[in-house]
């Protein structure tokens, strides 16, 4: 794996036009420092700004004001090539909906990036093969996203997001469109990466999923309301529970 890379936003702002044009502020001024290694859950409830944030952060939007930092490069300084490549080898992305190519296999699947990076099979063979069988999947690589179930589809999309050895996995909702087995698998897929080292970055509006993090981001209006360290606050779960139950705003 590459080493892992550190995120950064600074007073990061999204504004949307909607469809009657009246402008609608997704993001408003968000500083947020993710490190190097670091497992980072962001929850909070539907049109709260975390999806948004996660693109921002993956370099597929651009912020409205603010800067987005990786490795305290920032994003807006770089060229299209430069972005691309930052979008296709520095960070891998695991959607809730899969978004495999239904013509191509699983082992095609996951390693569509290295073949549109130009890569020699001789580059991401091995590679691709282990991803598979740390999955789960390595009898299965023949198989079509049809002939597969949907947490075997997840799979395959994660591993295709692990393919170029990223330095940041971005995932957001990968359980959503889950069962419960196959959701607790995938969260366990990502702790093992985290435990080698992998910066993560999760999207969820489960709670319980967002606890397998280090650390939990509670978002409200376009704002980090909440921010809680679980692994040094023993209190933290119980203080994001009343978050979530009262939508953002603890009682007194």
């Amino acid at each position: 794996m590459t080493a892992p890379s550190r995120l950064r936003t600074v007073a990061v702002s999204k504004v949307y036009a909607d469809s009657s044009d009246t402008a609608v502020e997704a993001l408003r001024g968000v500083d947020l420092t993710v490190a190097a290694g670091e497992f980072v859950a962001v929850t909070g409830p539907s049109g709260c700004g975390k999806s948004t944030l996660l693109h921002l952060l993956g370099a597929l939007d651009v912020p409205t004001s603010g800067e987005v930092l990786l490795n305290e490069t920032a994003l807006s300084g770089l060229d299209r090539t430069a972005l691309a490549a930052v979008r296709n080898v520095h960070v891998g992305f695991v959607f809730q909906a899969f978004h495999l190519l239904p013509a191509l296999t699983a082992y095609e699947n996951v390693t569509l990036p290295a073949v549109l990076a130009g890569r020699r099979p001789r580059e991401y063979d091995d590679r691709a093969r282990e991803l598979l069988t740390a999955v789960g999947l390595d009898s299965k690589g023949d198989r079509y996203p049809a002939q597969l179930s949907g947490g075997e589809q997840q799979r395959v999309a994660i591993a295709r997001a692990l393919v170029m050895s990223p330095s940041v996995l971005l995932a957001d909702e990968p359980t959503g469109n889950l069962d419960s087995d196959s959701g607790e698998q995938i969260i366990a897929l990502l702790r093992e990466q985290h435990r080698a080292g992998q910066t993560i970055v999760m999207v969820s509006h489960d709670l319980k999923v967002a606890s397998h993090a280090q650390r939990v981001l509670f978002m409200r209006d376009g704002l980090i309301v909440s921010d809680t360290n679980l692994d040094a606050d023993i209190a933290g779960l119980s203080r994001l529970d009343r978050l979530i139950q009262f939508d953002g705003d603890e009682p007194s």
